[in-house]
């Protein structure tokens, strides 16, 4: 529940954003943490840090035409929400999905201010997108696409400005027709404008992987924090994109046994455990549908219909999109046995689910938390493009799975200083939350 003192923040926030149910759903998670920080720092309500987190400080809104290889033309909408800056330059990622609009980019960016926060890192929030789909388009129309979109976004980014990565949708392909034409317009190579940049031209090696394993790495720190481990863990992934596919991955190679998982069309059940290599080939290099992995693996079995939380597991790791696991799926995995649930997407799980797994007391990572490896590689991409070095993938990963020990740690500490142990949702929120809102308030009234 929302504390008294902050209902009427609420209220004007949805009054302020209507049609933003996304949008609303998030800030009204982090407010219902908020309540016992007011009490200990009541200083933050007389600044109005709340009602000024919850403003983005700029919204960008474009059109972008481009022509098909028919010759015809399209007209998509951009977005660019720059939320906060408190903490350093903008960042975050940009999603080409049909489904984007600004209320589903306000939600992101709104998360991704605190995801940020959470990796230590002096990181902004942002998030941007098109309502463009790239699926079944070809490399000269995502190409296309690209230019025309960074035409106009080009003169709101810069390395200590707003520093875009990818989302869905967005992978190292888009990222470098992006990356391509801010060099052409700008006559500048900024490599830190962009990060998720292919290795060959000022990536970073592990950014590929790095939210899928992160994830991975959060969910070894809660079961570690109740004496338990990987190894030997049914696990139940969603999605089968790039942070799914390396999830799965690095679950696998810590002594999981991933059974199942799921892309937009059904999903796959392998009981001997999903084949990763298979799986990548599909997924990431044919980018084709789980029934073809079905087709060329005589064990597995592809369901078209039903849920992939419907197969029972120890851990479960949903790394979609948002809202897709609700409180329907949340009672079938807490009756089937499963101990532990961590965020690889942004917000996956409905709000119904989220609290009857903490009422059930098993460990859930909140996505700000959980799934902030793929922004604190990103933070570390940007660090080696600054210095003009290149480091190697068992240093990067190692840095990445410190990170993920740290914004563990904070959250488990901060749940039990605020009475709510064991709970990364508050840990999270609070945590995060004191964080920008200090940094706001050191920087006065801008």
């Amino acid at each position: 529940m929302i504390d008294e003192k902050l209902t009427g923040v609420f209220a004007e926030v949805v009054r302020r954003n209507p049609g933003e149910p996304e949008f609303h759903q998030a800030v009204r998670e982090v407010l219902e943490s908020l309540g016992p920080v007011l009490a200990k720092n009541p200083d933050l309500a007389e600044y109005k840090v709340i009602e000024r987190l919850c403003e983005p400080e700029r919204q960008i809104i474009f059109r972008v035409p481009w022509q098909d290889d028919s010759g015809e033309i399209h007209i998509n909408r951009a977005f660019r929400v720059e939320f906060n800056s408190a903490l350093g330059p903008y960042k975050g990622g940009l999603r080409f999905h049909p489904s984007v609009n600004l209320g589903t980019i306000k939600f992101l960016g709104f998360e991704q201010t605190f995801k940020n926060a959470l990796t230590g890192m002096p990181l902004g929030g942002a998030k941007g997108g098109a309502d463009f789909d790239p699926k079944g388009r070809s490399e000269n129309e995502i190409m296309r696409f690209c230019q025309s979109l960074m035409t106009e976004l080009y003169r709101h980014l810069g390395e200590y400005t707003d520093v875009p990565a990818g989302d869905i949708g967005v992978g190292t392909r888009e990222i470098g027709y992006l990356f391509g034409q801010y060099k052409r317009i700008t006559n500048r190579y900024e490599s830190g404008v962009l990060t998720g940049k292919g290795v060959e031209w000022s990536g970073a090696l592990v950014r590929t992987e790095a939210t899928g394993y992160g994830t991975v790495y959060f969910v070894r720190e809660m079961l570690a924090a109740r004496g338990e481990t990987l190894d030997g863990k049914v696990c139940v992934v969603s999605g089968a994109g790039n942070v799914a596919v390396h999830a799965v991955e690095k679950l696998v190679e810590l002594g999981a046994k991933v059974v199942a998982c799921s892309d937009s069309t059904g999903f796959v059940v392998d009981e001997k455990g999903i084949d990763i290599e298979l799986l990548k080939t599909v997924k990431l290099h044919e980018r084709g549908r789980l029934c073809d992995y079905a087709e060329r693996r005589p064990d597995a079995v592809y369901r078209d219909r039903g849920s992939v939380w419907e197969v029972p597991c120890d851990v479960a790791l949903p790394c979609a999109t948002q809202n897709e696991l609700t409180g329907r799926d949340a009672a079938t995995l807490l009756r089937n046995g499963c101990i532990a649930v961590a965020e690889g997407a942004n917000m996956p799980t409905t709000p119904e689910a989220a609290r009857m797994f903490q009422e059930a007391g098993i460990a859930f990572g909140p996505g700000k938390a959980a799934n902030a490896g793929g922004v604190a590689t990103s933070a570390l991409e940007m660090q080696q493009n600054a210095s003009r070095d290149s480091w190697s993938f068992e240093y990067t990963e190692a840095r990445l799975a410190e990170i993920m020990a740290r914004i563990h740690e904070t959250c488990f500490m901060t749940a039990e200083e605020y009475g709510a142990p064991g709970n990364y949702v508050v840990g999270a929120n609070i945590a995060s939350f004191l964080k920008v809102s200090r940094a706001m308030v050191a920087l006065g009234l801008v």
